[in-house]
């Protein structure tokens, strides 16, 4: 159930009834039945991997618990069982193609079946969540949950299981506490609620008709319509994933939970190191924990610390896709952390080159956008490639109606990240303390969501991930 479907407006209101007039006792056990609900509305049977991952590091973490001598073995068979769901589904015909491949340059010719199977949705997301959780417990960061029911709520709960926030344990207390209705948190997350789908169905859907017609056809387009594309795909793929983990967070703060923010302003980073405290920043403190940290992070030499980066970003890639493309957009992201780090450029020092800066470090995760959009690594080089080198200035246009509402999309993102990262407490809308000017921004948000989203109900880039 996407949160930009008609099925889900109507049955929110039903879920969020149903939660608070259900006795505090039952609640978790509601949430839990909903959670699962919900994840068996894509592929019923995928529950069962849900739940694997679920007892598996329930389990394990049990064990680790227990401190005995052997607890490093424990950690290694329950971290493998883990993610061995994730392995199989997502990276068995990526491997099994290397494999392949290698066989048949030493002119062997092994015959080896792929796998046809639809990877279950949120996989990468709630396996990284049981790990973090299992590798904290061993670390002793947090105490093992011995209450199941609350443990299997804290991997399965419904806004999240699909693309995230990846939550780390600190989550645990909060579905243990027992809620109420908080009006002034229900509040904050309809805004949230309301401002992500905006994001999605009209700035991210209306993006993806337009760079769908370019990106699909590049053999046709002129190089100055492929730049133009690849500026809308930055834009769309931070409407739609910003999008969902902020309709994600409101739906979750409307039943009293508090996610973290995965988003902050991206695109007015300083540094592709401050970029990446701004881009999926739950995907990036799990990184920096269970990847850069333990391979020795920055505590060693200083050719050790930019292996340890490349390395981890490697791995942001590969959890990415099973496809080259996400190994070189995350070996992009690695090697120019690593040359900021060898020049000290990875933190703004205040001056007036920050808007350089920030135009630097946009055209450099606009182009690795590239890579992570295009199927195949040859396809990504040729649509750099006429960039670069077909200068007409030809530029394809869709249907008009199309283009306004693009338009209108962009400056609207603009002048609200723009406050919100300059002139924090100036032009409020929203948090306005006037109740006309607030409803009069809801009521204009709403009708353009009407007007002019693609209400197609469709799905989300990072629901494939």
């Amino acid at each position: 159930m996407l949160f930009n479907s008609f099925v889900f407006l109507l049955a929110f209101p039903t879920i969020f009834a149903a939660y608070y007039l259900c006795p505090i006792k039952w609640r978790s056990w509601l949430l839990l039945l909903i959670s699962y609900a919900v994840y068996m509305n894509w592929v019923p049977v995928y529950a069962l991997i849900l739940l694997w991952v679920t007892l598996t590091t329930y389990t394990g973490a049990r064990y680790i618990s227990l401190n005995s001598p052997k607890n490093k073995l424990k950690m290694t068979v329950a971290g493998i069982l883990t993610l061995l769901p994730l392995l199989f589904f997502k990276y068995y015909n990526f491997i099994n193609n290397i494999v392949y491949d290698i066989l048949t340059t030493l002119h062997l010719r092994i015959e080896i079946n792929t796998m046809h199977w639809a990877v279950p949705i949120g996989i990468s997301f709630f396996s990284f969540q049981a790990y973090g959780y299992l590798a904290d417990v061993y670390y002793r960061r947090t105490d093992c949950e011995r209450n199941f029911r609350d443990y299997a709520l804290f991997i399965s709960f419904f806004p999240q299981i699909a693309s995230g926030p990846i939550s780390k344990a600190k989550l645990l207390p909060q579905i243990k506490s027992l809620k109420t209705f908080d009006a002034d948190k229900a509040t904050q997350g309809l805004k949230l609620l309301l401002w992500g789908l905006f994001l999605k169905v009209v700035l991210a859907d209306r993006l993806g008709l337009y760079v769908d017609s370019i990106y699909d056809n590049y053999t046709y387009q002129t190089g100055f319509s492929l730049f133009v594309a690849s500026l809308c795909y930055s834009l769309q793929i931070y409407g739609d994933f910003a999008g969902y983990s902020l309709m994600a967070i409101g739906v979750a703060k409307v039943l009293g939970f508090d996610l973290i923010n995965n988003f902050n302003r991206p695109y007015f980073a300083t540094s592709i190191t401050d970029f990446w405290h701004r881009w999926h920043i739950s995907l990036s403190i799990w990184l920096r924990d269970y990847v850069y940290i333990p391979l020795g992070g920055s505590r060693c030499s200083k050719l050790r610390t930019y292996w340890n980066i490349f390395a981890t970003f490697l791995v942001s890639g590969i959890w990415h896709g099973a496809n080259w493309t996400f190994i070189i957009w995350g070996i992009i992201h690695g090697v120019a952390q690593i040359a900021e780090k060898a020049l000290r450029l990875q933190k703004y020092e205040g001056g007036g080159n920050r808007r350089l800066r920030i135009i630097i470090t946009f055209f450099i995760v606009n182009f690795a956008w590239i890579f992570f959009r295009m199927p195949s690594i040859t396809d990504a080089c040729k649509v750099i490639g006429k960039i670069f080198t077909d200068f007409g200035t030809t530029l394809f246009l869709s249907n008009n109606s199309n283009m306004i509402y693009m338009l209108v999309a962009v400056c609207i993102l603009f002048f609200k990240d723009m406050r919100d990262e300059f002139f924090p407490r100036r032009f409020l809308f929203f948090e306005n303390r006037n109740i006309a000017i607030r409803w009069s921004s809801y009521l204009f948000l709403m009708f353009l969501i009407l007007l002019t989203g693609v209400l197609d109900s469709g799905q989300f880039i990072y629901v494939n991930f």
